[in-house]
């Protein structure tokens, strides 16, 4: 089956138009430094785990420690911190501006593993490490393993229990 559409030239026209005043409105437009300013963003987070511990390294270059919050509550663990614009004396020319300001809030639900109670928090070279303590319940145990009949492991759990 074949449809036939009309064609509408201008319409194409009309979307192409809107879009490249939206590209140079937000490119060139006023209350670009304010836009920058108050954008959010998300830093990068890196996590490990390991027998006894589950290990956060999230990146925040340009954040000072008094700036970052972190909390744990209701087995949430929230880390919100704050880049702020750095608006020099001096009237730059720039060409470009990639670094984002602003707020975030990063949230990591908590295994039922984890200690709340034994946590470490240390801030290094623009990146804030947290690190998260397990249970003792939770460590993996190894146990040993006999060889040998089973009767004879029934005569040692007997001995055992008798003595």
């Amino acid at each position: 089956m074949t449809v036939l559409t009309r064609w509408e030239p201008f319409r194409e026209f009309s979307t192409l138009q809107d879009r490249m005043n939206r590209l140079f409105r937000d490119s060139f437009g006023e209350g670009r430094e304010e836009a920058l300013t108050t954008s959010t963003f998300a830093p990068a987070v890196d996590v490990y785990e390991d027998e006894h511990n589950i290990t956060l390294k999230v990146e925040v270059p340009g954040i000072d420690e008094k700036d970052i919050d972190v909390r744990i509550e209701n087995n949430t663990l929230t880390v919100h911190g704050e880049r702020k614009y750095e608006k020099e004396e001096k009237e730059e020319n720039y060409r470009r501006v990639e670094r984002q300001y602003g707020s975030f809030t990063r949230s990591f639900t908590l295994p039922s593993t984890v200690s709340t109670e034994d946590v470490v928090a240390n801030y290094d070279k623009g990146v804030l490490k947290i690190k998260l303590a397990k249970k003792a319940e939770a460590k993996p145990k190894q146990v040993k393993v006999h060889v040998g009949s089973e009767k004879a492991l029934e005569g040692k759990s007997a001995k055992g229990q008798a003595a």
